[in-house]
């Protein structure tokens, strides 16, 4: 940015700073806000009063929940519910056969609170909906000190959407200690989840106590080293200290018990034949080569994996055969995602193996290996889920699928008759950065905000009602690479898990544009309880969402802001002044700083700001008025701003990919149409590009841009690309060497992809990613 640009940024920074006196008033909450949304609620006049005098009756079968709320009441406010027989409870809970195994009758009056259900777990769920009744003071203990807690009166009647409701925690990257995983177990519980998905091994480390093989706790638990920064950096800085840590089979106990008494079941999840560089460290016998390999000290995709051979199987059956023992559950995740196969090309047994069963290649032969875990497994009384990779080469016949790659693997799976769990790395991956600000805490890459989780459709419309019955529900995934404490998986999952577990109980929205707001709305209030609970939670709800729209060959900058009773205040370039925003503000291409514009702005309430500062320079090129169109849509997961991201003068980040700017597009050559709305001169053409091969994302090789003029005649221009090895964007401009007296209107540019990634490459064998930045022309 230009010394005089960054100057009138500090100018914009201070006097959004400026405020009066805080004057806000105490929040009044008028209804339940409860989340996940209750299938029906209805709201009535007055509450009720519970007390250290109130009362409660239950049956027996539900001694389990019920202590639960005598407990939670016990340690916020020092209330002890009194035990007495039904006809004298203030409340009381009651057995109803007739209500859903999951669901629950709530009914909260002057004189009591009634509950009934047909389970302990439908139970539990109300007490969780009663808990979002209470003040959200109760969450920390002894920090309630009234007398009388005052309950609205309101009737619920709910049940959820979907069997499965699930969180994952890869706690392999990084460990966190065994108090961590039931806090995060408490959080999915509060939440109406029921599924933990627990993320055990991986090529940087083991994290399960197994007697049968020692080695894999003293060796294979621990890693030399760990990779600082992100993984694009150059050069790769390493910090030189031991990591790890596992799991006792005491721990897990413990661990399992605690999640029961939630009304959680744990998958445990033991990767095979791929990501198995730590088991392979401690007993090299495994892998193809027979050669010592070290516990992965970076992250990525290794090419050491299992050798399919009787070591390995008896090997994987006793690894197995003890977590079995451990997990009541009736899933075992095995894992079977990005396995490469030039181990198994080059090793002679992998070969003789292949034609010995008549297999056609390397992925029928991971197929061949998976049918002999699910046997196993099935054997045992278990049943298989793996990642939507045990597709290839043949589905197992009773695995069910996680589908991560998009959706599409999910809909194969319930095409044919195979259960299904979504969890898309475009809707699911919690990993993912979750706002555009320069100051969140170094993620992965990707975008995924709040709003995009909820407005998550688990059910594809591909699919009709009898295959939609496959899909049992959908999971919310934390990979933990930029992860090394419970505080930020907190602020990675939170208030996304909140997005996650509505989709999930509540079923999507049908009318995002119109629900979402609400939602906000409950998201703002459930702070006050995450506060109380001392979660690290990450707070974009007064964040500014900015963009570029075009009326009558005008353009203009349009503001929102999520939350209800806010006011959005801005200046412009160069002013001074300060503005209550209140309609789209308009851009010239010849403003005081030319074409170029910058928009400060923050969210005010009462004369405070809440939030961040929002600072955006937008540039108002020969393309911006124009239109754009794609031969392909960007990937779900990459495509957050639309085609329209390429034409309205808004650059994306110089060190994330991921944000609302950049789009990526998986494997396809790109032809991109530009029609300038009017004929105009043109002379150059830029653009960016991303460039980190550790992340499969590769610059194109080449680009070129046609021209067509009003006369019929027309020009090619193309250009080799030369990746910045000191840089993970690239910057492309292209001289266009056009007749002074020619115009044009449209201009054509083509960017084939990459194409396939060379082997010693992370991805080896799969298409490379493009992305792709603002298209500036001039």
């Amino acid at each position: 940015m230009h010394r005089a640009l960054f100057s009138i940024v500090l100018s914009l920074l201070f006097l959004l700073n400026v405020s009066c006196a805080d004057k806000s008033s105490e929040k009044v909450i008028i209804e339940p806000q409860i989340i996940p949304k209750p299938a029906q609620m209805d709201v009535g006049d007055g509450v009720f009063e519970l007390t250290e005098k109130t009362t409660i009756s239950f049956p027996k079968i539900f001694s389990s929940p019920s202590n639960f709320l005598i407990n939670y009441l016990k340690k916020g406010a020092n209330f002890e519910l009194i035990l007495k027989e039904p006809e004298k409870a203030d409340i009381l809970i009651e057995v109803d056969s007739l209500i859903e195994d999951e669901g629950y009758f709530l009914d909260v009056s002057k004189k009591q609170i009634l509950i009934r259900a047909n389970s302990s777990t439908g139970a539990f769920y109300a007490f969780q909906s009663l808990r979002q009744l209470l003040p959200p003071q109760l969450e920390s203990a002894d920090s309630f000190k009234k007398k009388k807690i005052h309950i609205p009166v309101v009737s619920i009647t709910d049940q959820p959407k979907f069997t499965y409701r699930g969180m994952h925690l890869d706690v392999a990257r990084h460990f966190f200690p065994k108090e961590f995983i039931k806090e995060y177990i408490a959080y999915l519980a509060m939440l109406k989840m029921n599924y933990f998905h627990w993320h055990l091994t991986e090529d940087q480390g083991w994290r399960i106590e197994i007697e049968k093989f020692p080695r894999l706790t003293s060796h294979a638990a621990y890693r030399d080293e760990t990779l600082i920064g992100h993984y694009n950096s150059t050069p790769q800085i390493f910090d030189g200290k031991r990591y790890g840590g596992y799991y006792t089979k005491e721990d897990i106990k413990e661990i399992v018990a605690f999640a029961t008494e939630h009304h959680i079941t744990i998958i445990p999840e033991i990767e095979m034949p791929g990501h198995a560089q730590a088991a392979i460290s401690a007993y090299p016998e495994l892998g193809c080569a027979g050669e010592q390999v070290p516990v992965a000290t970076k992250w990525g995709v290794f090419e050491n994996i299992y050798c399919p051979n009787q070591k390995t199987f008896a090997f994987l059956k006793g690894v197995l055969s003890e977590v079995m023992e451990l997990f009541p559950g009736e899933y075992v995740h095995i894992g079977g995602d990005e396995a490469p196969k030039k181990q198994w090309q080059q090793c002679a047994h992998c070969q003789k193996l292949i034609k010995g069963l008549n297999l056609k290649d390397e992925h029928e032969l991971q197929s061949w290996f998976i049918k002999e875990i699910e046997t196993f497994l099935n054997d045992n009384g278990k049943k298989m889920i793996g990642w939507d990779e045990i597709l290839e080469g043949g589905l197992a016949p009773n695995a069910t699928v996680m589908s991560w790659r998009g959706t599409q693997g999910g809909i194969e799976a319930a095409k044919a008759g195979h259960n299904v769990i979504m969890t898309p790395t475009s809707h699911a991956y919690f990993d993912y950065y979750q706002s555009d600000d320069q100051g969140e805490p170094l993620a992965i890459g990707g975008f995924l905000p709040l709003e995009k989780v909820y407005g998550f459709n688990p059910v594809p419309s591909d699919l009709n009602n009898e295959e939609a019955k496959y899909v049992l529900g959908a999971q919310g995934n934390v990979w933990t690479e930029y992860m090394k404490t419970g505080e930020q998986v907190e602020y990675m999952i939170f208030p996304r898990m909140l997005a996650m577990s509505e989709v999930v109980w509540s079923g999507p929205s049908g009318n995002k544009e119109e629900n979402y707001p609400e939602f906000v709305n409950r998201v703002e209030n459930f702070h006050d309880r995450l506060n109380a609970m001392q979660v690290n939670y990450a707070n974009h709800l007064y964040t500014i969402k900015g963009a570029v729209v075009k009326r009558n060959d005008s353009v203009f900058y349009e503001l929102s802001t999520p939350t209800k009773g806010k006011t959005i205040r801005y200046s412009l370039n160069a002013d001074a002044s300060l503005y209550d925003y209140s309609e789209p503000i308009p851009l010239s291409e010849d403003g005081t700083l030319g074409n170029k514009h910058i928009i400060g702005a923050a969210v005010y309430k009462n004369d405070s700001i809440l939030g961040n500062r929002f600072v955006q320079e937008i540039k108002i090129h020969k393309g911006v008025k124009g239109s754009v169109s794609l031969n392909v849509e960007p990937h779900p997961s990459y495509g957050a701003g639309g085609k329209d991201a390429l034409i309205n003068g808004i650059s994306g980040s110089d060190t994330r990919y991921g944000d609302s700017e950049w789009l990526g597009f998986w494997g396809d050559d790109l032809k991109i149409l530009i029609d300038l709305s009017e004929e105009r001169q043109v002379n150059m053409v830029k653009t960016r590009f991303y460039h980190a091969p550790g992340q499969w994302i590769y610059a194109p090789k080449t680009i070129s841009v046609t021209r067509d003029f009003a006369d019929g005649a027309s020009l090619n221009t193309i250009s080799p690309i030369e990746p910045d090895p000191e840089s993970t964007v690239t910057t492309v401009s292209l001289k266009l060497k056009t007749p002074i007296d020619k115009q044009i209107k449209k201009l054509i540019i083509r960017i084939p992809n990459f194409g396939v990634i060379p082997n010693g490459k992370q991805g080896a064998g799969n298409k490379a990613w493009t992305f792709i930045d603002e298209i500036i022309i001039e």
